[in-house]
């Protein structure tokens, strides 16, 4: 039998997080990538047949997209043979494809749209992060959870789960023991709205808009956002992703926040006092750089769009947006592989039952507040 994986432990995503900044050959990651590409190509191949076969047969059977196929597939793969080591580097890369697929999918928004539901969406990402932060961190102090773990709970479930809680371990100085459990808890959570977002969706018969918008404001990693949109719809899975965005885009100023207070409290180490010397470079190497480069794939696809010719010919053309919209489904396909094989399940069950009955508590209560401001905002603004 093959080693069972560890790249995928909560502790490992932290090393995993520092060591990966360095350089590594390309050829040590074409094994991992190529299995990036079988799995999820196996779960575009099994969508494809399923359908195909209850079609012939004229079946009814409710459309299980390749999204979720390519995530169970890896998660079976980590959790029965293992991820031989020869795989973990390229596995790894899997947070690359999907910064790499939000980037490219800035071709399928003109700026326009991208404007208008950000200034719909930055209200409801404020409200909805201030509402997180707030509720997490009372619900922490009421376990009796440590102000580290509380903190890094509440980062995670009201930014972007596991890279504002990698963000925000430094700033703190918090523990690898408080970050491993604050990404075990998240990463259980967010394994779980794959399932319950879609059902809750389809039963509110929500439109593809207020569910994307829902499902980019209440899921916390992004991966898990953009594969939790995709299963409900295309259309759906656009709008998590400018959602989740939106709230990606405000890491660097929740992280310094934190570290500012962290600070007056005499609690930051001297890495960290150094660093809010100069409070705008940290928040220039918070700040996640793939969403400049989704606005500016979008002010192509915009310049494109016009019906100025000079104008438009310094965007992309019709065959370019297409090429690019499709680049970007096979950066997702690599994504949703590498979502399920780095998740390993028993290290999810190995933090204790406080963190993740706060996680669990939280993200229900979280999710209901945004599913209430998403349905009185499509009731309001018709979504």
């Amino acid at each position: 039998m093959a080693t069972p994986t560890t790249a995928s432990t909560p502790k490992e995503a932290i090393r995993s997080a520092r060591l990966d900044a360095g350089p590594a050959s390309f050829g040590s990651l074409l094994p991992g990538i190529a299995l990036l590409a079988i799995v999820g190509y196996a779960g575009k191949v099994t969508e494809h047949a399923i359908n195909t076969y209850a079609k012939t047969h004229h079946l009814t059977f409710p459309n299980i997209e390749y999204v979720l196929w390519a995530i169970l597939f890896g998660v079976v793969i980590a959790n029965t043979i293992g991820l031989p080591r020869i795989f973990r580097a390229g596995v790894a890369t899997y947070e690359f494809w999907l910064k790499a697929g939000i980037i490219l999918l800035g071709a399928r928004f003109v700026l326009g749209d991208v404007l208008k539901l950000g200034g719909l969406s930055l209200g409801l990402v404020f409200v909805a992060i201030i509402l997180s932060i707030l509720f997490m961190t009372w619900l922490g102090r009421a376990f009796r959870l440590s102000p580290a773990l509380t903190t890094l709970l509440a980062v995670g479930s009201s930014i972007c789960g596991v890279s504002a809680i990698i963000a925000t371990q430094g700033a703190i100085d918090a523990d690898e023991d408080d970050s491993a459990t604050a990404i075990a808890a998240i990463l259980a959570l967010g394994a779980i709205s794959l399932f319950a977002f879609p059902l809750i969706g389809h039963a509110l018969h929500m439109s593809d808009h207020s569910y994307g918008l829902w499902t980019g404001l209440a899921v916390d990693n992004t991966a898990e956002a953009t594969a939790a949109g995709a299963l409900y719809s295309d259309v759906a899975g656009k709008y998590a992703v400018l959602a989740k965005t939106c709230r990606n885009a405000l890491i660097g100023f929740v992280v310094l926040a934190y570290a500012i207070q962290w600070s007056r409290r005499g609690l930051a180490n001297a890495a960290t006092e150094k660093q809010l010397e100069n409070k705008a470079a940290f928040l220039w190497k918070k700040f996640p750089k793939f969403v400049l480069g989704f606005l500016f794939i979008s002010l192509l696809a915009t310049l494109g769009a016009s019906s100025n010719p000079s104008i438009a010919a310094l965007g992309f053309n019709k065959a370019q947006l297409l090429a690019l919209g499709n680049l970007s489904r096979w950066a997702f396909l690599l994504t949703f592989a590498g979502v399920g094989l780095r998740t390993d399940l028993k290290s999810l069950f190995k933090q204790g039952a406080r963190p993740f009955i706060v996680s669990a508590v939280g993200e229900i209560v979280i999710a209901i507040l945004t599913l209430g401001l998403i349905l009185g905002a499509d009731r309001i603004y018709h979504l």
